[in-house]
């Protein structure tokens, strides 16, 4: 049995408990959570540590098969430079599952313990296998020209169920509204209404998907033709913002995570109200990923004001320098010091791991469960804020 104390325990789903005490086993489950408040004093076999203890993190969006594109894709080079140079360097000579084995473990290391993770390929399964982290896999279907509907579908499907052949928790999604062709959707959407479970999808990372949708030009019509050669002739804009134009392919029993968002309005919130329930939809941000691409945030504000489920996620190697979701954290307190430490840290874990449907075991300390323990260095006890030199050790 271990007992660990701290200036503040950040339960995840309570208030913040000062001079809390976390007792678990020696596998990590929570036995109790005391409160010793104002009385604390030393106690023989209690760790102190300076700083607060906060759950494992949830890294609710990541694409581990792009870790060996680490440092290869030039920064702010715009959505369409992005996608061009995956598109060129994806499939280059590397080993690839070495790069996964190091990034995950990194992620292990910086407190992460469960990952939404986008897969296109089996490419990463045996690495999630013998990983400490826990995975769910969004296997990732593409098609934007309807001829390409039937191949690209059964190939998914394929790949999804390698995943649950390994016992590994995996479902079925489109990669975005703009790459999926009408029949492609349709066909994702009855596959996902007769299965159940998790829905991901890429949602309005980016004006270019903005303007396809709106007038149909623009960056990602050039990189679909002069830099994949597929015909777009077939493609006709729906003069509506890119969520508001797939609404109906975006399955309303199941559970939604709505990854980027950068270029989410009202309008497109209030088009979602009417079409489904919010209860079972969550608005994911990887905003060191969107710096990194375009140098543009999330709207975090318009998020909270409309009382929206945020969770974290750090997207890719790719495009991101480090898989950290504290450092994910540290880049929205900078840019939206309204956003207090407490929902952070529901965010890092609680609100991830109802997204993913793991709240029995990860996203909160509390009895029974076993989410893994976090300490955070470096905090201003004054403002309650993570400063510049905030650190995160797993304990356990």
């Amino acid at each position: 049995m271990r007992k660990i104390a701290a200036t503040y325990v950040f339960p995840g789903t309570a208030s913040p408990i000062k001079n809390g005490n976390l007792v678990c086993d020696d596998a990590g489950t929570i036995i109790d959570i005391l409160d010793r408040g104002d009385s604390f004093r030393e106690e023989a076999g209690v760790e102190f540590y300076s700083g607060i203890l906060v759950p494992g993190f949830v890294n609710a969006h990541c694409h581990l098969e792009f870790s060996h594109l680490h440092n290869k894709i030039e920064k702010h080079n715009g959505f369409s430079g992005f996608l061009e140079q995956i598109n060129r360097l994806r499939d280059e000579p590397a080993d690839k599952e070495k790069a996964m084995q190091i990034a995950d473990r990194k992620m292990w290391a910086a407190g992460i313990a469960a990952v939404g993770d986008v897969s296109n390929s089996e490419l990463s399964l045996s690495v999630k296998q013998k990983s400490k982290n826990y995975y769910h896999t969004f296997v990732e279907v593409f098609g934007f020209h309807p001829s390409r509907a039937e191949r690209a579908f059964t190939k998914a499907v394929e790949v999804v169920e390698s995943f649950e052949n390994a016992k590994l928790s995996a479902s079925l999604g489109p990669h975005s509204p703009y790459s999926v062709s009408q029949e492609l959707f349709e066909k994702v959407k009855n596959y996902a209404e007769q299965k159940g479970g998790l829905f991901c999808i890429h949602n309005q990372e980016s004006t270019a998907e903005t303007e396809f949708f709106l007038s149909g030009s623009g960056d990602i019509l050039t990189h679909f033709r002069d830099n994949l050669k597929l015909e777009t002739t077939h493609w006709k804009p729906s003069g509506k913002s890119s969520l508001q134009s797939i609404l109906q392919y975006l399955p309303k029993e199941n559970q939604l995570l709505l990854v980027h968002n950068t270029h989410t309005k009202i309008s497109d919130i209030e088009a979602l109200k009417q079409d489904r329930d919010l209860a079972n939809t969550y608005f994911v941000l990887c905003p060191n990923s969107n710096l990194y691409i375009q140098n543009e945030l999330p709207p975090v504000d318009l998020l909270r004001n409309e009382d929206l489920q945020i969770c974290l996620g750090t997207d890719s190697l790719a495009s991101n320098t480090e898989l950290s979701i504290l450092k994910e954290m540290l880049t929205i307190q900078q840019n939206f010091p309204d956003v207090s430490l407490e929902e952070l840290i529901s965010w890092s874990g609680f609100n991830g791991a109802k997204a993913l449907n793991i709240t029995d075991t990860f996203g909160s300390f509390e009895e029974g469960k076993k989410p893994g323990v976090n300490l955070i260095t470096g905090i201003d006890f004054k403002t309650m804020k993570l400063t510049t030199n905030a650190k995160v050790k797993r304990l356990i």
